[in-house]
């Protein structure tokens, strides 16, 4: 007699919209997180509330929006043309339901397919929606998706708009909360990209009047811009462009339709492809694409009719036409560079002068490299095969349609039985492990030509592959884990030094973290609580009275694979690593691992202070 599993009219199931939502948020917002990391679910949901806020704006209804964030509610108010009263319910609870079908209303609209605002609603264990127009207020509220209130509309004085107001579901995201540096920088690519808008979040107000070219000197330094920002304005496109005068790597900003493409796409492609044709052909030399794009940084916006992505949160365009009688996006981006970049230089000779001279000097730089890169390159590939200082993953970040991929995590921890633990307790599918050998070397003030020269600096360039692009990234999060004692935190400053130096876009674009693991172990015969401070411990034995037992961690090896699996599975805890715009990289570099300064010295003194004072109270 066989033992087979029954397949009849009883196993299909029909979900509805909300559901499915629940059951599968990853199709809908990436992935879900706790707000550590930048595309982490909960600033998904506040991004999908604002885009239609914005393409009110677009349309020319409305100049200012509210955004109020306090604890875990969500509050967006707008000031356009609100949603048409009797269908207020309908467009936050109905699929394929929404204004932006009809080309009319929203002719090149961030959002398309009528699904974000609904997703935002399933997900949310709160839900208000109000629209104010005719001199008539109708509001909704609902609860996971379920209607909760729907009353009849009333007569209302108040500006004409839609107010929208949240709470992320604590049942799918787990000991979240929003952090204000990442949703300041969303609000600020909202109005570089829409000049005149003005976007007021919790009394901060963020305005633009140069768009793309604010954008640049807010992620640049003005001691690190080798030249004047080039900012090229035509219908439809906008772009901007300078060179640092320190980083190695290129460095990208891309938007459709106003929407950040942080993974690129068929317009960035484009770009970066008719940069360096139209650099060649004015110097009329044929110049390597990677010597005249070394050190780039720059940004790009183009506005496309019915835009395809390849995923629902819009990271990276599909497209190759820009939509009705309008060339391809390649042709398109192309042409306008040819003119208008052309025209630039031959407009501004001493950026010009500038510009060549830079491409020359990375010339130079990559011939003195050339044979070290080979050499460097055939270690790792002997390293990785032998050595295994690499374990994978099967999910990279570079394939977009997968919704893991966001997921992928490489953690770089130090000695054997560090890495042994999180190997045996990691999740093959995202997660990889690089182990380093010791400390890595204080690399401040060296050349690149040290990461090919350095074993575990250019293994960890090799597993990263960082080295033409952040594009090629294989990893979304990039996890420092060492221990919580002097040596580790000697290790983690040496690791983030060497991304300041090589790569700060990586940190720029909010890819490193230090995994957070926990102190103390507190337990009794019925549960185990893990606590990652003082105060934590200190309620953790408040709450198991009688004495529990108590285990003081002293590094990551003495944590067992099976506990070791809570610390970086859907509880992990991240910091962020983020850099203060308001100092060079060169001056913290300079202050933080440079030669011993009394500066340095009255800074560590005053913080060891600090820290004395908070153990004595």
């Amino acid at each position: 007699m066989t033992n087979e599993t029954q397949y009849t009219e009883d196993n299909i199931r029909s979900l509805d919209w909300k559901e499915h939502i629940r059951m599968r948020p990853g199709m809908y917002i990436g992935k879900l997180g706790d707000g550590s990391s930048p595309d982490d679910g909960i600033y998904i949901l506040l991004k999908e509330v604002l885009d239609n806020s914005i393409d009110e704006y677009v349309m020319g209804a409305g100049k200012t929006i509210e955004i109020r964030i306090k604890d875990k509610e969500v509050k967006v108010r707008d000031f356009g043309r609100g949603i048409p009263l009797g269908k207020v319910v309908d467009v936050v609870s109905k699929m394929n339901t929404g204004g932006k079908y009809d080309s009319r209303a929203f002719k090149k609209s961030v959002g398309l397919n009528g699904v974000g605002t609904k997703a935002v609603n399933a997900l949310s264990s709160f839900f208000k929606v109000e629209s104010i127009r005719d001199n008539q207020l109708k509001y909704a509220e609902f609860s996971q998706g379920n209607l909760t209130a729907d009353p009849t509309p009333e007569a209302s004085t108040k500006r004409k708009g839609t107010k929208v107001v949240f709470i992320p579901d604590e049942l799918i995201f787990k000991n979240y909360r929003y952090r204000t540096e990442y949703v300041a920088k969303m609000l600020k690519n909202y109005v570089y990209l829409n000049t005149g808008l003005t976007i007021d979040f919790n009394g901060e107000k963020f305005i633009s009047e140069n768009g793309l070219k604010d954008l640049l000197e807010d992620n640049i330094h003005k001691d690190d811009i080798l030249y004047p920002i080039i900012h090229l304005k035509g219908e439809d496109i906008e772009v901007a462009i300078t060179h640092s005068k320190t980083q190695y790597s290129e460095e990208y900003h891309s938007f459709v339709n106003g929407q950040n493409t942080t993974q690129g796409g068929t317009h960035l492609i484009a770009f970066r492809e008719s940069l360096v044709k139209t650099i060649r052909e004015y110097y009329g030399k044929n110049y390597e694409s990677s010597d005249i794009r070394k050190s780039i940084v720059a940004a790009i916006s183009i506005k496309v009719m019915e835009p395809v992505f390849e995923s629902q949160t819009k990271t990276k365009l599909g497209s190759t036409d820009m939509g009705g009688d309008l060339p391809t996006v390649r042709t398109f981006i192309n042409d306008f560079l040819k003119k208008h970049l052309d025209n630039y230089l031959h407009k501004n000779p001493e950026t010009a002068e500038k510009l060549q001279r830079k491409i020359m000097q990375a010339e130079r730089e990559r011939k003195e490299l050339s044979g070290i890169r080979k050499l460097a390159k055939d270690r790792a590939k002997k390293a990785n095969l032998h050595n295994k200082k690499l374990r994978d993953c099967r999910v990279h970040f570079q394939d977009s349609k997968n919704e893991k991929s966001l997921e992928s995590t490489l953690f770089i921890t130090e000695g054997d039985s560090a890495s042994g633990s999180i190997t045996k307790s990691r999740d093959v599918n995202t997660q990889a492990v690089f182990s380093l050998k010791g400390k890595p070397l204080n690399s401040y003030g060296l050349s690149k030509k040290i990461v090919y020269e350095n074993e575990e600096f250019n293994l960890l360039q090799s597993a990263l592959n960082i080295e033409e692009s952040l594009e090629d990234l294989r990893y979304n999060n990039i996890v420092i884990a060492t221990d919580a004692d002097v040596d580790g935190m000697h290790i983690r400053l040496l690791l983030i030094t060497f991304f300041l130096q090589f790569f700060p876009e990586v940190i720029k674009e909010g890819h490193l973290y230090i995994l957070q693991t926990p102190l103390f172990r507190v337990r009794n015969k019925k549960e185990t609580i893990y606590c990652y401070s003082e105060e934590e411990r200190a309620a953790a034995v408040e709450k198991l009275k009688p004495k529990p037992e108590i285990t003081r961690f002293k590094g990551l090896g003495e944590i067992s694979p099976d506990e070791f699996k809570h610390f970086i599975g859907p509880d992990i805890r991240l910091d962020p690593v983020m850099l203060d715009k308001a100092t060079s990289i060169e001056e913290m570099l300079s202050f933080y691992m440079g030669k011993n300064t009394p500066d340095r010295q009255e800074f560590i003194i005053n913080n060891l202070k600090v820290e004395l004072d908070k153990v004595i109270e």
